[in-house]
Parts: C-alpha cells; sequence; structure tokens
C-alpha cells in the first residue's frame, strides 16, 4: 500500500503544518501594542515553538518564562524555557507554575502579558490549592488516564484542584491587559477546555459534579482532602469577575483548520475529501467499530459518499484502561476499525496525534490497509487478544506500521484519515 501510505501521511503532514507557530502566531502579534512592559508566559506542547515565533517577530523588548513536555524545548534569547512532565506532572512544572505567577504579580495597567496556550499545558502547570500537594495532583491525573475520562471531565476537575488554572491566573495579572493566543486541542475548540485555564470562561458546574457523576469511576483522595472539592474555594473564576475585565483570547490554530489543510491536499490529487467533524469523542475502539461501518458502507454501497473519497476527522477518542498492553486512543481506534474492515479491498486508514505522541508512547501513530489483518495472521499476532489487552503498538510495531515523527512542537489533536480508494488500484 505504498502510494495510500504516502497520500495518507501527506495529508497528517499538511493538518501538522498549517498549525505550526511560525506560520499562525505572526499575524496575531500586531494586537499587543503595550505601553508598559510586554510579559510573555504560557504552558503546552507548542508554547517553546511559539515563543519563538514571537521572539523572532517582536521588535521591542520582552520577557517571560513558558513550560513545554520534555524534548519540545526551542531555544529562545528572552523568554525562559522549562521543560517539566506530561500527561503526569512533576516538581518541575510545579516550580514553573509558581515562577509565572511571581512574573505577573506586581504589573500595571499599560503593561500586557501575552499567554501562549496549547494543548498538554494543564498537566504542565501543576500548581495545588492549599490543602492539596503535588502527589494529590499526581495521583488525581494517574487516576483520570486510566478510567476513560473525556477531555472536559478531566480539565474539569483540574481547574478546581489548582491554584494557576481556571482563570487564576488571567486574575493574577490585573491590572494588566491580558491577551493569550491559543492553538487548540479540544473538541469544539472552547476556550475553557484548552490546557484547562484560559483567562475567560463560562461558568462551569459545581466543583463535585465531575467526580462524584463519572459513571464507574472511582476517584480518591489522600488524607480526606475530596471535601475541598465541596467549597467555594476550589472554584474557579467565573466571567465578569472584575480582575478578567482586561482578558482576551484568540484562537490561532484549531483541529478544523488542520482538517481543512489536509483536505486540499486530498482535493488537489483528486480525491474528493469528507470532513465528518473536530468532535469525536468516547471510547477508541468503539469509535474504531463505528468509522469502519462507515467507510465499508462508502466502499460497498456508495453511501452516503461514492468512491474514491477520503474522509476526515478530528476529536479526543479515550481508552479506559483494562489491559497491560501499550499504545495510545490513536492506535486503538485503528486497531478496532482494521478489525471491523475485516480485509475489506481499497480501504487505507491512518490516525495519529498531531503532537507526535499518541498517549504516553513516543509513538504518533499508525496505519492500516487490506493486507494488516492478513500480515499479522501470518506473523502469529492476534489482533483481538492485543485490542483486549489494550495493547495497540505491539500489534503495529510488529507489522511495522506504527508512524514516528518525533515532536511535532504543535498540537491540534488527534488526526484521522480513511482513505476509500478506486476499485482498480492495487
Amino acid at each position: 500500500m505504498g502510494r495510500q501510505r504516502a497520500l495518507l501521511k501527506s495529508l497528517f503532514d499538511a493538518a501538522v503544518a498549517s498549525a505550526q507557530p511560525p506560520t499562525c502566531v505572526p499575524p496575531a502579534l500586531p494586537r499587543l501594542a503595550p505601553e508598559g512592559r510586554l510579559i510573555v508566559v504560557g504552558a503546552g506542547k507548542a508554547s517553546a515553538a511559539m515563543a519563538r515565533a514571537v521572539e523572532d517577530h517582536w521588535d521591542g523588548p520582552l520577557s517571560g518564562l513558558v513550560v513545554t513536555r520534555y524534548g519540545y524545548g526551542v531555544p529562545c534569547r528572552h523568554i525562559e524555557i522549562v521543560e517539566a512532565a506530561h500527561p503526569v506532572p512533576d516538581t518541575a512544572g510545579e516550580a514553573a507554575a509558581q515562577s509565572i505567577l511571581t512574573l505577573v504579580d506586581g504589573l500595571d495597567a499599560k503593561d500586557v502579558v501575552l499567554c501562549l496556550i496549547s494543548g498538554g499545558g494543564s498537566a504542565l502547570l501543576p500548581l495545588p490549592l492549599e490543602g492539596l500537594s503535588l502527589d494529590d495532583e499526581i495521583a488525581v491525573n494517574r487516576q483520570l488516564l486510566r478510567c476513560g475520562a473525556t477531555i472536559t471531565e478531566m480539565n474539569c476537575l483540574r481547574r478546581h484542584l489548582s491554584a494557576i488554572k481556571g482563570g487564576r491566573l488571567g486574575a493574577a495579572c490585573y491590572p494588566a491587559r491580558v491577551v493569550t493566543l491559543a492553538i487548540s486541542d479540544v473538541p469544539g475548540d472552547d476556550p475553557t477546555e484548552i490546557a484547562s485555564r484560559g483567562p475567560r470562561w463560562p461558568t462551569r458546574p459545581p466543583a463535585r459534579t465531575p467526580w462524584r457523576s463519572w459513571t464507574g469511576t472511582r476517584l480518591t483522595f489522600r488524607g480526606g482532602r475530596a471535601p475541598l472539592l465541596e467549597t467555594n474555594r476550589a472554584e474557579s473564576v467565573k466571567p465578569g469577575a472584575p480582575r478578567l475585565d482586561r482578558s482576551e483570547l484568540h484562537l490561532v490554530a484549531a483541529p478544523s483548520l488542520a482538517l481543512n489543510a489536509a483536505a486540499d491536499v486530498a482535493r488537489r490529487v483528486g480525491y474528493p475529501a469528507h470532513i465528518l467533524g473536530v468532535t469525536l469523542q468516547g471510547e477508541s475502539r468503539e469509535a474504531g467499530t463505528l468509522m469502519g461501518g462507515i467507510a465499508h458502507h462508502v466502499a460497498t454501497r456508495g453511501q452516503p459518499f461514492a468512491a474514491p473519497c477520503v474522509l476526515l476527522s478530528g476529536g479526543e477518542t479515550t481508552v479506559t484502561l483494562r489491559g497491560t498492553g501499550r499504545g495510545g486512543p490513536n492506535m486503538e481506534f485503528l486497531l478496532a476499525l482494521a478489525i471491523e474492515l475485516n480485509g475489506l479491498p481499497n480501504v487505507y486508514a491512518l490516525a495519529a496525534d498531531t503532537d507526535g505522541v499518541d498517549g504516553v508512547e513516543d509513538v504518533a501513530g499508525a496505519l492500516c490497509g487490506p493486507d494488516t489483518l492478513g500480515r499479522a495472521a501470518a506473523l502469529a499476532i492476534d489482533p483481538r487478544q492485543l485490542l483486549a489487552d489494550n495493547d495497540s503498538l505491539t500489534f503495529f510495531e510488529g507489522l511495522g506500521d506504527q508512524l514516528t515523527t518525533g515532536p511535532t512542537v504543535t498540537n491540534v489533536n488527534d488526526f484521522r484519515a480513511i482513505l476509500v480508494d478506486r476499485a482498480d488500484t492495487g
């Protein structure tokens, strides 16, 4: 499937390129115009590259600090770059969060804080509320990653446990003007969910809602600390708060723009492209089965689209860990899709995370085609057994079909492309 593999990879590359900070950050800089100091802060997998883009296109003085994932650092001249752990936080991230609050303390109304936010910023800026510890945040993050909670549920709880998220950073900058440039990695581009911490967003349900209502989730807190979530002290800052009246947020890159870029590439080489949405959530294996069924109907019935075509989707699916294997949401999605297609001719697919890391593995995702299950059988690799054990990485590594990109220094969430090719192609 050499030609089809190359096409699918070119679609993924186009999606990632559309969200590169040197492309999407500079057009937003003219809006800053500070009368006083420009302080740059931020967090996320793309934050260091965003900071470098600011330095390369800003003529005036600036200073600041941003924190990014280990391995995602980009050298800057005036902005300090700190690397920390993701998705489970560590002390480097905690120290960076405290340093950022110190940087924005004591500013005046002439100053501008430029806040650079991208996916991953929530884990990279851990700063527990008084009465909690970093160990509490780490324990809760690990539980959330294992239980299949959606990104919305995870971020809601993270905000309520944090001394810097949930609008608290924006409030700490007052009376300075705060301009947030965000690369969105969340379904629907809700600024509430981008790194759990945009300076301004709509009111959310009470803090007790997430951890009590998630079906099948039993979050535990050390030392009886869960009651903290029942108090007003755990509530995030709400819209209309006077210390947020000088905050604004601008999306500079988003999943929808990335899918549009991929669709343009597909159409240029003669394949109609259909974007099925950027908000796909839920269990990865269930989403893979669903998408496999849609692709099967396109290939065999010409509905709802005629072949040849490319089906594109984004969003963020999740994995409830029941086994002991390795892999992330995209590879689990793709393995379930391959099982559903069962060697159907002329259907090929790629699923990968645009940040270059599928879950906690240093693999972005994988590819599959009509020969995937046949080659697995020849190697005595059982796809259903590995799916049951959440071991999708072992499956695709065994076939040599994993997709490894290294750090992409951006993040616009999951990317999925299914190519239903012409019947006369191999």
